[in-house]
């Protein structure tokens, strides 16, 4: 059990870091290599403690 709740939450993470990738493009971030690598990887923290990072989340989701 415990095995698949990682799993679960390893293909959530990529998931995120998938779709906010693609989404980049759609949000108010400077868009440098550097900034779309930390904010892509970075997310379930920045998510949960930044308002303004949650809205361009939501931006990059709606493709």
């Amino acid at each position: 059990m415990g095995n698949l709740l990682i799993f679960a939450l390893v293909v959530v993470y990529g998931g995120g870091v998938w779709k906010f990738w693609n989404g980049f493009g759609r949000t108010n971030f400077n868009p440098t290599l550097t900034n779309r690598i930390g904010l892509s990887l970075l997310w379930p923290a920045l998510f949960i403690t930044n308002p303004s990072y949650r809205r361009n989340f939501r931006k990059a989701l709606k493709g």
